[in-house]
């Protein structure tokens, strides 16, 4: 990553209905930018009305890291952090302004923070050794090994396996564990799209239904058809889990409609946990109302900038 500070980095942010990427689309337009997602689901090709990644709205403006990976694939942070500096690099080249834009917390504040991580190879005899354990048993190792401070690790065998396996290697290579030291980018300006409760929740649900009318659950069941397994597909979360528990029998629509609505409220207030969590460590975010008025809210940005 290249500290030259003449480089800038404007993020848009805030939780999921804020309409942050339409505010993304008119910022880029008129300061001549490209827009670089941060957004976990975005990435897979054929997941669309799900992710809600709603390319229309991009109007010409041009994007990144979006659509760049076969659903059914696990795409992981690392992945993420290596292709975000190579699209970093790729716009500011061009002397555009990068446009980071999207409500993945993780990947947001992990890129802009200048963790970088190295690529931990498979190890085979290690795997094979950790077989057979439970999840309990390899929860247990990975703790002795580093503190728990993200679930995530710990949601599969196969996670943690992988997890105990990269915390090995950077045992074994200290000068691995020194590339993935944060070292904070620089000329970063976070704008928030900030949103009430109630305005949130009433967007979720109108978008939720928009979502269905526009053919969400023929969208995974397309995906289902072309060889993608169930578990796969719930593996992504909300509107995937949901939908598919669905197709497969084991929720009703009822159940499903009121399930999934009821997740996607969590995951916003989740999101928003994350965002407060980012101010207690040091990231000062720019919070502007959602319904401001489009050339308003673009002038603000260009004077944060």
């Amino acid at each position: 990553m290249s500290g030259a500070t003449n480089k800038k980095l404007l993020v848009i942010t805030g939780p999921t209905a804020s309409g942050k990427t339409s505010r993304a689309v008119d910022v880029a337009k008129v300061l001549d930018g490209e827009i670089i997602s941060g957004d976990s689901r975005q990435v897979y090709r054929g997941m669309d009305i799900g992710t809600g990644k709603d390319l229309d709205e991009y109007d010409g403006v041009p994007y990144h890291l979006i659509d760049i990976c076969p659903a059914g694939y696990k795409y992981n942070l690392y992945e993420y952090l290596r292709d975000f500096d190579a699209a970093y690099e790729e716009i500011t080249g061009r002397e555009k302004l990068p446009v980071l834009c999207g409500g993945t917390g993780l990947y947001i504040e992990s890129a802009i923070n200048g963790l970088r991580l190295p690529e931990v190879p498979e190890n085979r005899e290690l795997r094979d050794s950790l077989a057979g354990k439970s999840l309990e048993e390899l929860t247990a190792i990975l703790a002795s090994m580093k503190s728990l401070h993200n679930t995530t690790d710990v949601d599969s065998c196969k996670r943690a396996i992988r997890a105990i396996e990269i915390q090995c290697y950077y045992q074994q290579h200290p000068e691995a564990a020194v590339q993935a030291t944060p070292r904070p980018m620089e000329n970063v300006t976070i704008v928030g799209v900030d949103i009430g409760r109630e305005n949130r929740r009433r967007r979720i649900t109108a978008r939720l239904s928009s979502r269905m009318e526009e053919g969400m659950i023929d969208e995974v069941k397309s995906l289902l058809d072309s060889g993608i397994s169930a578990e796969d597909l719930i593996y992504y979360g909300l509107e995937y889990k949901y939908v598919t528990s669905y197709l497969i029998g084991d929720l009703t629509r009822d159940e499903m409609m009121t399930g999934l609505e009821t997740a996607i409220h969590q995951f916003a207030k989740r999101q928003m946990t994350w965002f407060r969590g980012m101010e207690r460590r040091g990231f000062k975010i720019n919070w502007l109302p959602w319904d401001m008025g489009r050339e308003e809210f673009v002038e603000h940005v260009s004077s944060l900038l």
